[in-house]
Order: structure tokens, then C-alpha cells, then sequence
């Protein structure tokens, strides 16, 4: 070879080596970014850098704020205000109380208990209707007594829930706003009546556990449909007709006022076998001993609890 083409050669491996140094280089530099990008996304999925870390808070402090301005407020109700509302009792009765919309379908078992007196409402953020007390006075004197009040929940909406009430008229109910004096509990049992069939029938999680054939409310004193609930159980060995009786907060829609009473119906036993089947009561359910002893005691020797719901059809 020459000694020109030897220069040309070797000018053009020297354009070759710093062409694939350069190139080297650039690959180093990519490589390195791609590792630090890489490197900041997988740091990004456990902990967002400052600046989406405050974008994404912003965005939940947004959702939160739509949240509670979405959720009906309960009005507010000064202690003078509530004092002036009328109380839901079983002696008491509250007309403008809204109805039952589904007085025939089987709650889902969860209970409210206001731990102090609390107001109660036409509907999530409507006005308030009545004051619901922390317990019921139940009984007849001299031997009335106060229970812790339970009532089942009916219905459900954020930051609200719908209760059976206790009073007048039949099928009754209100909203309560889930606030720190209201707690809840749930039960596993539901009793149902069958007006047509004359039959109870004593429900656990859903499964059937008892069935009985039972007297109900004779063509002038009819047992009332709907949803309701045990008040309480109330035991009087003395008694001539049932030593046991289950206070419900449905009420005789034909007597006010009944034995010294408010003329709540209740479940009940009775001496005489004949009235099993038959319209024959002032109101109540009257059924066998066995089933009086179950609706009591329930499926493990435990009392089945107040606010255990009850729907009569």
C-alpha cells in the first residue's frame, strides 16, 4: 500500500474509533438515564414524588369534600328543640312520621340503639319529626320497667339509616343520622307471620329453624301487617294465660289502650290449644309453649335481642 493510502486509512480508523467511542458514550448516558427512570418509577409506585404526592392529595381532599356534599347533613336540633319534639314511644303516637315503602321485605338484621335521646328525621336531611329516647317504658303499673330501645334498621344511605319506630301509626319509621350516639349491633334471627296460613316461623341466618301453626286477630281486632320488632320480653310467672310475652312496636289498630296498656300487640302463649288456627285474639300471635320457648331463647339458649324484627304479611 502507499504511504497516501496509508494515511487515508488510518484518518479514516481514527474517524472510525471516535465514532464508536462517541457512540459508546452516548449508549453509557442512555443507559444511565433509562436505569434512573426506571429506578424513579418503581420509587413513584411505593411513594409519589412531592409534586404528584400533592396532586393526588388534592384529588382526594376533593373527592372527600364532594363525598360529605353529596351526604345529606342532619339538620341541626338544639337541646331545646329536642326536648320540644314528640318522643317515640309505644304510648306515644306520631302522625307526620313517613311510612314503611317496603312494609313486606325481611330487614337485613342490623339494629340501632341511640345511647342518648337523639332526633329523628323525615328523610336524610329532612326535618326532624321526633326524638327517639336511649330506652322504652314498658309494662303496666306497678310493674312497668325501662329496656334499652333497639330498632331495626330498614334501610340504608351514606351517612344514613332508616329505623322501625315504636310509635303510632302502624309502620312507622324515620332516619337517623350514623353520628357517635347512635351504635349498632346485628342479630341472626327474623320471625315472620303468615296472616293466610296461621303460621310463625322462626328464621336463623336465613335457614328456618322452627314453624308454628298459631292464632292471630279475630275479624274486629285484626293483627296488623308490616314491619315491627320485639320491644322486650316480659316475664310474669303469676300470669293465668302466658307466664312470657313479646312486646312488639306494631299496635291494635281497633283498641288505644288495652289492659292498663298502650295497645301494642304481642306474641304470647295461651292455655286453651282450639285458638291455634284461627282469627280468634284481640291482635296478638298467640302460639304454642314450644314456640314461645324458641322465639325467647332462640337456636343456642341465648335471648334472641330486642330489635330482632318481625314482619307480619
Amino acid at each position: 500500500m502507499r504511504h497516501g493510502e496509508t494515511s487515508a486509512a488510518s484518518h479514516m480508523g481514527s474517524r472510525r474509533s471516535r465514532r464508536l467511542v462517541l457512540g459508546g458514550l452516548a449508549l453509557s448516558v442512555l443507559t444511565v438515564a433509562a436505569l434512573a427512570y426506571a429506578t424513579a418509577e418503581d420509587r413513584g409506585r411505593d411513594q409519589p414524588a412531592p409534586g404528584l404526592a400533592a396532586g393526588r392529595q388534592s384529588q382526594q381532599n376533593a373527592s372527600s369534600a364532594a363525598d360529605r356534599t353529596a351526604t345529606p347533613q342532619a339538620q341541626p336540633v338544639s337541646q331545646e328543640q329536642l326536648d320540644l319534639l314528640p318522643q317515640s314511644d309505644v304510648f306515644t303516637s306520631i302522625p307526620a312520621a313517613p311510612r314503611d315503602p317496603a312494609p313486606g321485605q325481611p330487614p337485613t338484621g342490623m339494629m340501632a340503639h341511640p345511647i342518648r335521646t337523639v332526633a329523628a328525621y323525615t328523610a336524610p336531611g329532612g326535618d326532624p319529626v321526633a326524638a327517639v329516647p336511649s330506652t322504652q317504658l314498658i309494662g303496666i303499673e306497678p310493674t312497668r320497667a325501662r329496656v334499652d330501645t333497639w330498632l331495626p334498621v330498614l334501610d340504608r344511605q351514606p351517612g344514613w339509616v332508616m329505623v322501625a319506630l315504636p310509635s303510632r301509626p302502624n309502620n312507622s319509621v324515620a332516619w337517623l343520622a350514623v353520628e357517635p350516639p347512635i351504635t349498632f349491633t346485628s342479630t341472626p334471627y327474623l320471625i315472620t307471620v303468615d296472616r293466610s296460613s296461621f303460621t310463625m316461623t322462626l328464621h336463623h341466618h336465613d335457614r328456618e329453624i322452627g314453624r308454628w301453626t298459631v292464632g292471630i286477630g279475630a275479624p274486629n281486632s285484626v293483627t296488623p301487617t308490616g314491619r315491627t320488632f320485639m320491644v322486650a320480653v316480659i316475664r310474669d310467672p303469676a300470669a293465668t294465660y302466658s307466664p312470657v310475652l313479646v312486646v312488639l312496636g306494631a299496635h291494635s289498630d281497633t283498641y288505644t289502650t288495652y289492659g292498663g296498656g298502650p295497645g301494642t300487640i304481642g306474641i304470647h302463649g295461651w292455655p286453651d290449644h282450639g285458638v291455634f288456627g284461627t282469627a280468634s285474639s284481640d291482635g296478638c300471635v298467640r302460639v304454642p309453649a314450644d314456640a314461645l320457648h324458641a322465639v325467647t331463647t332462640g337456636n343456642d339458649g341465648q335471648p334472641i335481642p330486642a330489635g330482632t324484627a318481625v314482619v307480619i304479611t
